[in-house]
């Protein structure tokens, strides 16, 4: 069964690209395993990620699930535990008023203990609510086009 699904998830069909008419930004499709970054109207390049293991959405801390919504997107920051940890601004201050709990969210690397998996870490969902690439390369790719380029926001969806 559970090969079953891992074939599946690994030729289902590429989603659309989402970054037509989009700023700077990164666009993550959870159903699909797909984060996008974008500039100027296009994709610019695309991951594979994993997200929580328990699903969506976020609304309180420990939940194990991702946040969907468009969140502000931090500063990279270099990590320990993910090579790259970059900063998604949930809970916005409406969530916040919908008493959603949590925070340390971001996009990062894999943990340091299955780097050696490599894209493997992206084939199951298994972090605490962030969006996780497969390999140190990936996020050290999207910690540096994010410092660069700014991006203002995530939309996580």
């Amino acid at each position: 069964m559970l090969a079953a699904l891992l074939v599946a998830a690994l030729v289902a069909a590429e989603p659309e690209d989402p970054c037509p008419g989009r700023p700077t930004s990164v666009v993550v499709e959870v159903k699909a395993r797909r984060m996008w970054l974008c500039e100027g109207g296009a994709a610019v390049e695309t991951f594979r990620v994993a997200t929580g293991w328990s699903g969506t959405p976020k609304t309180m801390e420990g939940d194990g699930k991702t946040p969907i919504g468009v969140y502000p997107l931090g500063t990279p920051q270099e990590s320990d535990d993910w090579s790259w940890f970059i900063p998604v601004g949930y809970p916005t201050e409406e969530q916040r008023k919908l008493r959603y709990s949590g925070g340390n969210i971001g996009i990062h690397g894999p943990s340091r203990a299955f780097r050696w998996l490599r894209s493997v870490n992206t084939w199951v969902d298994w972090t605490s609510g962030g969006i996780a690439v497969g390999t140190d390369d990936e996020i050290e790719r999207i910690a540096l086009w994010a410092r660069e380029k700014r991006p203002a926001e995530v939309e996580i969806r």
